[in-house]
């Protein structure tokens, strides 16, 4: 498929930068990165080789790699504290660390297998999801966490063994969740924090990553068998839209300012997508990318999305890359 629209618009993202000095030779996934732009700093977690990698934000330069963990997966920086919270499935735990020394200052103590991670802005609540079969469990836990004591205020047993990607409404009472080994979303209630609803994903499974446009009351779910961008209601739970998307995502952005999504494929390519109107969507096209580059972030202050370069379990390497988001 073209990466130019048919109506000769560039619509897609552009490739600015790429890591050259940084040739780790590592083996296994990268996972998510975290962004600290106070002191311009990109933090990437290397969950299968045990390491948090710092980078300039804006040179991609890297600066200093991070030994204190097991198997990072998730970051988060928090402003008011000016601490990252990394989440850690091993059996060091989940760590919160200082920004400016990266002195770990606290745990937070969770079942094993902590991993995804979400964050309410209204609330100032985190969601942590921990257990799981990675850990040898049946069942998961989603822990709703006080940042700024690191302290579980409760937690949420679900009935299945792997609960992926969240997403909390910030102008309402909901939080969504991956449960990927159900092939549906759960959608919690943040006040009794109890399930109220399953909204089946039929004729696709392995759903690991989400977005929300909370506006038009619409929920992105992508999943992996085989590789759907699905569009959901999030009145009713229906499934409004399903396009094709790129193979082995671990990463799903909406950019609500240009009406876009964003799926970055582990095959090497973004799928880019239009929103026409909330029912309505338009496949703009890939953005060759590079192969394992299935996670990243979505930046709209700086206008980009970082991706990282997993090597997989071939021949070691990896990197990450950068993109302009294009008016």
């Amino acid at each position: 498929m073209s990466n130019v629209p048919a109506d000769g618009h560039p619509h897609l993202p552009t490739l600015i930068g790429r890591s050259t000095a940084w040739s780790p030779q590592y083996s296994g996934d990268f996972d998510h990165f975290g962004v600290d732009t106070k002191r311009n700093r990109l933090l990437l977690a290397a969950e299968d080789h045990g390491t948090v990698e710092v980078f300039n934000l804006d040179t991609g330069a890297h600066e200093r790699t991070l030994t204190t963990f097991g198997t990072p997966h998730a970051i988060l920086y928090l402003p008011k504290q000016d601490k990252f919270v990394i989440t850690d499935s091993s059996t060091s735990g989940t760590k919160i660390i200082d920004a400016a020394t990266f002195k770990v200052t606290g745990h937070i103590h969770l079942a094993p297998g902590a991993d995804s991670m979400a964050f309410d802005e209204t609330t100032d609540r985190l969601y942590i999801v921990s257990g799981g079969k990675d850990a040898g469990m049946t069942h998961c836990f989603i822990n709703e966490v006080d940042p700024a004591t690191g302290t579980v205020r409760r937690r949420l047993r679900v009935d299945a063994d792997h609960v992926e990607a969240m997403v909390p409404e910030m102008h309402g009472g909901r939080l969504f969740v991956n449960i990927a080994s159900k092939n549906q979303v759960a959608v919690v209630d943040k006040k009794s924090l109890e399930v109220i609803a399953h909204w089946p994903l039929d004729g696709a499974s392995r759903n690991l990553t989400m977005a929300l446009d909370e506006a038009h009351h619409r929920l992105f779910v992508g999943t992996r068998n085989p590789s759907k961008l699905f569009v959901m209601n999030t009145d009713n739970g229906k499934t409004v839209a399903m396009l094709d998307a790129p193979a082995s995502s671990d990463s799903l952005f909406y950019d609500g300012a240009r009406k876009r999504i964003y799926v970055a494929g582990g095959d090497g390519y973004m799928g880019v997508y239009r929103q026409d109107d909330a029912d309505h969507y338009t496949d703009l096209g890939r953005v060759a990318t590079a192969p394992g580059a299935k996670s990243g972030m979505l930046s709209t202050t700086l206008d980009r999305i970082y991706l990282a370069v997993s090597p997989g379990d071939h021949s070691p390497g990896g990197g990450i890359m950068w993109f302009a988001v294009n008016p």
